[in-house]
């Protein structure tokens, strides 16, 4: 079925930023960085459309996104789903590093549907997740000793969250599972449970436990606002940050096959506006923290 399939363009999902759970770019950000940020957006919804579809085989799901890739970087023809991309580094003067890591991310999915561990998801979103938030950071000008560990972990803590708001959905239409092979184990359960209606008392054990783990991660990135030079992006991470807060929670007590977890555009308002109100009071007081995280980079 995949023979038809000749460009990354035939198999976008038509998903756009708007459509993602937590702000992409939104107008805090300032227009100086909106464009390539959305640029990057849509160059890496581009490889996760491919690496999502169901009618390419893995192989050539790899080769598509080894050519967006080569297109990236220059070293293979081009190709109008990086082209946005490339001229945006090109203005910033900004490496295709991290572009290119969230590739190797899709190659994994490509490859490789479940998960063994703990470690070995956090490993995943390495790849998958933590470059998003580096590439923004870096896009800004700020210090990637001071702000690149909370950074990762709330990267981490947001795919995670995303894991665990789509595990029926990525079960039934990908087979794929990347809730921890031991966590199921642990709590009796297995992975034909994602293919129910209703998540299982086993099942629900095993994602409350994945969801605690995720606020510890969540937490670990709390600080990142108050270390952050440009305060439009500060804002913009509290704001991230709170919604994925809340919605973790969430998960302690609903059933994502089941029920709604996502907010409501009345609910992602008021609980974004909440995050950055913190952060705007909090502003004034931000050296210590940003003392604490130098200290801790230097040791």
């Amino acid at each position: 079925m995949s023979a038809g399939i000749q460009t990354a363009t035939e198999t976008r999902s038509g998903k756009g930023h708007k459509d993602e759970n937590f702000p992409v770019a939104s107008h805090l950000i300032h227009p100086r960085y909106r464009g390539a940020i959305l640029a990057f957006y849509d160059f890496v919804r581009a490889g996760d459309d491919i690496a999502d579809h169901t009618d390419l085989t893995p192989e050539r799901k790899i080769a598509m996104l080894d050519g967006l890739a080569d297109a990236l970087t220059g070293k293979g023809p081009p190709d109008p789903e990086a082209a946005p991309l490339r001229r945006e580094l090109a203005e910033h003067s900004e490496p295709p590093t991290h572009a290119l890591e969230l590739l190797d991310a899709f190659r994994m999915d490509a490859r490789k549907n479940r998960y063994a561990d703990w470690d070995e998801l956090i490993h995943y979103c390495r790849y998958s997740a933590m470059p998003v938030g580096r590439y923004v950071l870096d896009l800004h000008g700020e210090d990637p000793a001071r702000v690149w560990a909370a950074s990762d972990a709330i990267c981490a803590a947001l795919q995670i969250l995303n894991h665990l708001q789509d595990c029926g959905k990525d079960f039934r239409n990908l087979d794929r599972v990347y809730i921890p092979a031991d966590t199921l184990a642990k709590y009796g359960a297995d992975v034909a449970m994602l293919g129910a209606d209703k998540a299982s008392p086993e099942l629900l054990g095993v994602i409350r436990e994945l969801a605690r783990c995720t606020l510890v991660l969540l937490e670990e990135g709390a600080v990142l606002p108050d270390l952050i030079d440009d305060l439009r992006l500060s804002l913009e991470i509290a704001a991230i940050h709170r919604l994925a807060v809340v919605l973790t929670k969430g998960l302690l007590t609903r059933d994502p096959l089941s029920e709604k977890v996502h907010h409501g555009k009345a609910g992602f308002a008021v609980t974004a506006l909440g995050g950055i109100a913190k952060t705007l009071v909090r502003r004034p007081f931000r050296g210590r923290a940003i003392r604490q995280a130098t200290a801790e980079a230097g040791r």
